[in-house]
């Protein structure tokens, strides 16, 4: 997966919240304008192979107020599926970018 073919599914409304993905974005208290804004200027951190759904990367980046974000997004057909939404915290993260202990 692509930055540039997740921004074109931002930009042309061709993505969707898995159940998942929207809870967690209401938990974390994530407008959706907020993870397309997000998406828009994420970056990959880490590419997933397809176990049984399909492939997905994990994008991390900050909403324009600074907080850190991380999504897990997929490909079904030819949208973006947002799988998972979540702010990064020790001790699963030490920083947004890097991994803390397991």
């Amino acid at each position: 997966m692509e930055v540039d073919w997740i921004i074109e599914r931002i930009r042309k409304d061709e993505y969707y919240f898995s159940k998942h993905g929207d809870q967690e974005r209401q938990g974390e208290n994530l407008a959706i304008t907020e993870i397309e804004e997000f998406l828009l200027s994420g970056r990959i951190l880490e590419e997933y192979g397809d176990t049984g759904r399909g492939e997905s990367c994990l994008v991390v980046g900050f909403t324009n107020t600074g907080k850190p974000v991380h999504i897990v997004c997929g490909e079904r057909g030819s949208h973006l599926v947002i799988v998972t939404v979540y702010v990064p915290s020790p001790p699963k993260f030490k920083t947004p970018y890097e991994r803390g202990e397991e």
